[in-house]
């Protein structure tokens, strides 16, 4: 019997900004309830308009058209020489080897490249550890493979260097049988990054119970001042348990051309490819070529890009803050997820109102496990725009505060 119970746990009815789309095709020409054009800003995605992508993007796209077929139809775990050069790149970055050859797999975004690795690892009745709260996606594709989500709690508000994982819990989690452990870092959608000790102490658990890990590290090169990151893959832990999900998407905001990479043992990339070629076939041929531009970018322009969201994080958590919700300072990435008081209406609510009356869509954090107090942003933004819709926030907070 067909299980329509597995796509119930795909539900789109909380995704952010799905239905202002769906009725407009263009969110910034909204013009419904208080939502003025120009004004309204959408926290649930990074503004491509704000932070333009990497350039020689277009020049490469522009390039692989010209090469023609040789580009568009490329193997099914992308072209060959474009790995050969990310292999070498990817091992510097993240302090281990990488194969090209048969560790590297090219996917449609790094949602393509989560799919494939959690429907490659996870049978119904596993058990897997996931973090709470972490990105959306995680719990809802292990349900849909018909596993079974473990959650192990994050207490991402409390000040610490730490990202704030529950490892007694991770533990419990392995010792119930839950035999793979997905998690991003850093965090979706809090911005934490796991410190070195809290890395190593997953990656003995992994050991002691034979896990194997999925890694998404998407944001890892957007790292503010001050802050350090450990890889797991340079940490001890063995290649063929591994499985690190990176792409060039929201740092370089070039997500619109749906590139993502995983990278780790060769046994699960086979398995990844093999379901890739009946899925999709490969990653957008010609979209694979800007994959050049990353980790290439001229000189200074990842720091000027890092500074400029520093400076829009720092002034929405003033506001935030100054306005009584609780918010983490992000370690990396480009997420707020701010805490919620209590309100007089549910949060679901809340969120209509917001983008009503208040004119931000947001994420509710129920979109990241039970945090029903909490709301998740982008602040990728013009910045003048977000600090204006910050404050609009904050306002419709005290407005509707219980």
């Amino acid at each position: 019997m067909f299980d329509k119970d597995r796509f119930a746990a795909l539900s789109t009815h909380n995704a952010p900004g799905q239905e202002v789309r769906q009725a407009t095709g263009n969110v910034g020409n909204l013009m419904r309830g208080n939502i003025l054009p120009g004004q309204l800003v959408d926290f649930s995605h990074g503004d491509v308009d704000a932070f333009l992508p990497t350039p020689g993007a277009v020049e490469c796209f522009s390039a692989a058209v010209d090469a023609g077929g040789r580009q568009a139809y490329t193997e099914y775990r992308g072209s060959a020489d474009i790995r050969s050069e990310l292999a070498e790149r990817l091992a510097a970055f993240t302090g281990a080897p990488v194969s090209a050859e048969d560790g590297t797999i090219v996917t449609p975004g790094t949602q393509g490249a989560l799919f494939l690795a959690v429907a490659s690892l996870v049978n119904p009745g596993d058990k897997v550890a996931i973090v709470q709260p972490d990105y959306f996606a995680n719990r809802k594709l292990v349900q849909f493979f018909g596993g079974e989500a473990i959650p192990v709690a994050m207490s991402y508000l409390e000040a610490s260097p730490e990202a704030g994982i529950d490892l007694s819990q991770l533990r419990a989690a392995f010792e119930a049988g839950a035999r793979i452990f997905l998690f991003s870092n850093p965090n979706n959608p809090t911005g934490a990054v796991y410190s070195r000790r809290e890395i190593e102490k997953i990656i003995a658990l992994a050991l002691t119970f034979e896990v194997t890990v999925i890694a998404d590290q998407l944001y890892s090169r957007l790292l503010y001042e001050g802050e350090t990151y450990t890889h797991i893959r340079a940490c001890g832990l063995p290649e063929d348990r591994s499985i690190t999900i990176m792409g060039p998407s929201k740092t370089e905001s070039l997500s619109g051309y749906r590139l993502g990479i995983a990278f780790g043992a060769p046994s699960i990339v086979e398995r990844m490819e093999k379901l890739q070629a009946i899925v999709s076939l490969r990653a957008p041929g010609y979209n694979q070529a800007v994959l050049r531009t990353w980790f290439n970018e001229p000189v200074g322009w990842l720091d000027e890009r890092i500074q400029q969201h520093q400076a829009i994080r720092d002034d929405l958590l003033s506001i935030f803050r100054s306005g009584g919700l609780a918010t983490r300072t992000p370690q990396a990435g480009s997420y707020l997820f701010p805490t919620l008081p209590p309100l007089a209406v549910g949060l679901h609510d809340f969120v209509r109102l917001l983008r009503h009356q208040a004119s931000a869509i947001v994420t509710p954090g129920t979109e990241f496990g039970p945090h029903s107090h909490s709301i998740r942003l982008n602040f990728s933004q013009d910045r003048a725009a977000a600090i204006a819709a910050g404050r609009r926030i904050v306002e419709l907070v005290h407005r509707y505060r219980a």
